[in-house]
Parts: C-alpha cells; sequence; structure tokens
C-alpha cells in the first residue's frame, strides 16, 4: 500500500416519457452507448489532468483520511468484537458520505466529460507515484545513500530504511511501485469504469482506512479489519489484471504460467501478482528481509533498475487501462 506522508480521497430523476418513446429500442440503446463513451473521456481527461498537473493542493484523500482518523481516534472498545464493530462503523460511515458526495458531483459533471475526469482524477496518482521513484534513484545515482532511504520512507514503504543498502532501497522501490501501480491508477479506474464517481471514491476510502489501520497489530488487529479484508476484495481482480498486463507489456506472456507461484510467495492475496511480475519481467530479485523472496534465483536489483521499472510500469499502465476499456464497452 502507498505511504500517506504527512505532506498529503444515481441516476438523476426525470419525468416519465411517454410510452412510446420508452418502448423505442432506439433510445434504449442510445442510452447504453453513451454512458461508456463518457466514461472512456472523462477517464482519459483524468489522465491527462494527472499527468500534466500532478497531484491537487489540498488533497481530497487527504480530507478522507482526516475523517478515518477522527473515527479511529474515538474508539473505546475494549473487546475484540467491540473495535471489530467500531473499525467497520468508521468504514462504512466514511465510505457512505463519501460515495454519497461522489455521486452529487457525478450528476453535476454528467454532461461534460472533462468535469468529470477532474474530479476522477485525485482517486488516480500515476504521476506522483512514478516520480516517488525517480527521486530515489536520483539519490542513488548521486551516491548519496541516506537520502535514498529518507525518500524511500517518506514516499513509498513503511519498512525501517536506516540500514538498507542500495540494492535493497532499489528492490524496496521497485516492490512499491509495482503493487501501487494497482491502487493508484488500474483499480480505481476499474472501479469508475464499473460505478462511476462514487465507485472510484469509495475504492479509495477503502485504500487509504487500509493504510491507515489495515495492519496486524495488537493496537489495530480488530478494529482495521474490516478495511484490510475489504481491501483485499477490491483488490482481487485488479491486482491479477496489473500482473498479467505488466508481463504482456514487457513482451513476455510466456512467463505468466509461471506468476501464480511467485505471487503466492508475498504476503496477503493480491500484492504478490503485480510484484511478482515486475520480478519476472525485469529477471531480478526482489526481497523484503524476514517477508517474502520473489524470483529468488535473479539477481538483486541495482539502481539502474528502477527507470526500467518505471518504464515498464508506465507502458503496462496503458495496457491494462486500454484492457479494462475494451472489457468494459468503454472503447466503442
Amino acid at each position: 500500500m502507498m505511504r500517506i506522508g504527512p505532506d498529503m480521497l444515481v441516476r438523476s430523476s426525470r419525468k416519465e416519457a411517454p410510452l412510446a418513446r420508452r418502448a423505442s429500442p432506439t433510445a434504449g440503446q442510445t442510452e447504453i452507448r453513451r454512458t461508456p463513451t463518457r466514461r472512456t473521456a472523462a477517464l482519459l481527461a483524468a489522465l491527462i489532468t494527472d499527468l500534466t498537473l500532478g497531484e491537487p493542493s489540498p488533497h481530497p484523500v487527504r480530507g478522507i483520511g482526516a475523517m478515518l482518523t477522527a473515527g479511529k481516534e474515538r474508539r473505546r472498545a475494549t473487546s475484540r468484537w467491540g473495535a471489530f464493530l467500531e473499525g467497520a462503523l468508521v468504514l462504512g460511515g466514511t465510505a457512505a458520505l463519501v460515495g454519497g458526495m461522489a455521486a452529487l458531483l457525478q450528476r453535476a459533471g454528467s454532461r461534460t466529460p472533462i468535469l468529470e475526469g477532474i474530479l476522477l482524477k485525485p482517486a488516480l496518482a500515476m504521476k506522483a507515484l512514478l516520480a516517488a521513484g525517480d527521486e530515489v534513484h536520483g539519490a542513488l545515482e548521486a551516491e548519496d545513500l541516506d537520502e535514498a532511504r529518507r525518500l524511500t520512507a517518506w514516499h513509498l514503504v513503511s519498512r525501517d530504511t536506516s540500514a538498507l543498502t542500495a540494492s535493497q532501497i532499489s528492490s524496496a522501490v521497485v516492490e512499491s511501485l509495482s503493487e501501487n501501480l494497482v491502487d493508484s491508477v488500474v483499480a480505481p479506474a476499474a472501479y469508475y469504469l464499473l460505478a462511476g464517481l462514487p465507485g472510484a471514491w469509495i475504492y479509495r476510502t477503502v485504500n487509504t482506512a487500509d493504510a491507515l489501520f489495515g495492519y496486524r497489530s495488537p493496537e489495530f488487529e480488530w478494529f482495521g479489519k474490516t478495511a484490510a479484508r475489504t481491501d483485499d476484495l477490491l483488490n482481487l481482480a485488479p491486482a491479477r489484471w496489473t500482473g498479467a498486463a505488466i508481463l504482456l507489456a514487457a513482451g513476455r506472456p510466456h512467463l505468466l504460467p509461471h506468476l501464480p507461484r511467485e505471487a503466492r510467495k508475498a504476503n496477503g492475496p493480491n500484492s504478490g501478482w503485480p510484484m511478482g511480475a515486475v520480478a519476472l519481467a525485469l529477471d531480478v530479485r526482489l526481497h523484503k528481509p524476514g517477508s517474502y523472496t520473489l524470483n529468488g534465483e535473479a539477481r538483486p536489483p541495482m539502481a539502474t533498475d528502477i527507470p526500467r521499472a518505471i518504464r515498464l510500469l508506465r507502458r503496462s499502465a496503458v495496457l491494462a487501462l486500454g484492457g479494462l476499456l475494451v472489457a468494459s464497452g468503454g472503447a466503442r
């Protein structure tokens, strides 16, 4: 999951049409075709806005994080099931509020794909994700290991980076970039195409909650369980499709049968799919000490593998999003 740094988310009612108009198959077919086409245009507008303007400030995800944090700080339960219920209520209440606001905004912007794309954009973070990798690579190229460690911890990972070697930093960066391609690009786009702005922003709410308290720790084991499990469920299909897209974009489809084996080595049901795919595609070993080793027979990564991963993930994003558009009918 992407680290949240401190510098840092209905159809409209209308009168009944005359009977003849409601019965017309042509009118119905026109309406069915219009929705995916509008969403395609809005998604493209969101991606262009992301790549040209970057992240907005203030960022809506900060507001979502503030609501979730307020709920977390007000928890009172002392039993496991009480904590579980409180966590479910905090997540459900925040998701309902965010989804409702997104539905209202979608109604306001539904006639203008560009406006809807602007409203969708903060749920996507392609430029910021890849820029974080570029920053760490720059520090490693300058042989400033302390700065590379600081940037890796600030932007990308929650693990302790204070003693990591250059190779271990390179591995951590490639792991995080590949995993976050799902969270920050493919999954929110998929849920937008499936359910509009509410779908994208409810996904972002769940993903933010998982980043804030979806941990297996004495403090959050039960309070964060709903967030962690819901995030796992929502990422099942996007993670697998992203892993496949990475190998296809790398021109290595023959490695697809090996991907499930590598994916199972990582923690959780989803993160191993994009990480394992990048490890296979770049032919490097990705290793998190005490946790997992992916593509263990390959060489350890070097600083030069970070830009290789960035180029691959950029191509993978294009392919993954194109596949989603085709699957949703939005490419027509």
